[in-house]
Order: C-alpha cells, then sequence, then structure tokens
C-alpha cells in the first residue's frame, strides 16, 4: 500500500497528528546540515594541526612566500565560513517555510524549493573554498619541506 500523501493524513488524523507530522517533515533539513557542520569541523580541526605541527617543526614562517599563503588561507577560511553560515540560514528558512506550509493552506513550495537551491550552491561554494584552502596548506608544507 503506497504512503498517505500529507494532505489526506492530516485530513484523516487529529489536528496534534498533523502537527506533529509537519514538525516532522520540516525539521528533516536540519540533520543534512548538522552532518555537514561535523564533517567540516573535522576537516578544520585536522588541517589546523598538520599547520600547527609543520610551524613547530620548521619554526616561524618568516619566509615572504609563506605569509601571502597564510593570508590566502585566511580569506579562503573567511569566505568558506560566510558561505556555510548562509546555508545555515537558508536551511532554517527551508525549515520555517516548510512548517508554515504544512500548517496553512498556502503553498509555499516556490519558496522551499528557491531557499532550498540557493542553500545547496552555497554549499557547494563553502565546500569548493574549504577545498582550495586545503590544497594552499599542502603547498605551504611543501613549500617547508
Amino acid at each position: 500500500m503506497p504512503p498517505l500523501p500529507f494532505a489526506a493524513l492530516t485530513a484523516s488524523s487529529s489536528p496534534l497528528l498533523g502537527l506533529a507530522k509537519a514538525i516532522q517533515l520540516s525539521v528533516a533539513p536540519v540533520f543534512l546540515l548538522t552532518a555537514i557542520a561535523g564533517l567540516l569541523g573535522v576537516i578544520s580541526q585536522r588541517l589546523t594541526r598538520v599547520i600547527e605541527r609543520a610551524l613547530v617543526v620548521k619554526g616561524e614562517a618568516t619566509a615572504a612566500g609563506d605569509l601571502q599563503l597564510l593570508r590566502r588561507r585566511m580569506a579562503l577560511l573567511t569566505r568558506a565560513s560566510t558561505m556555510v553560515t548562509i546555508t545555515g540560514v537558508l536551511v532554517s528558512a527551508v525549515v520555517a517555510v516548510t512548517f508554515l506550509g504544512a500548517i496553512t493552506v498556502v503553498d509555499l513550495t516556490p519558496i522551499v524549493v528557491g531557499c532550498f537551491v540557493l542553500a545547496m550552491v552555497s554549499l557547494m561554494g563553502g565546500l569548493l573554498l574549504l577545498l582550495l584552502d586545503t590544497q594552499l596548506a599542502s603547498r605551504l608544507i611543501l613549500h617547508r619541506f
């Protein structure tokens, strides 16, 4: 038996069950964001440890080339952080609009789709900036050793 659409569930169920289902549907995107935030945290921590260890082994970065690479990395990481923060705001908007759409009779699907697509584009941008930073960090380590 195929699952019933949300409208059929809320029409044939109690209002409390319909509200519970609306909350369940609207909170689902948060798990995606949580997983991605965890992954970015792990990558950032590992990268930080590698750079700190390289600086301890080789001494302080005094070469102009090293300092330029470190400035570039800082700029990339700042932009990546901004992009991921924007992703969080957009995913939060998806959650709020999905919930509002589920408890009202207004079709907010175009807004949800737009916010979700923008969130994914922003996330891809943040991940690409993190990738660029990782490549610069590798270049810095290779340059030092």
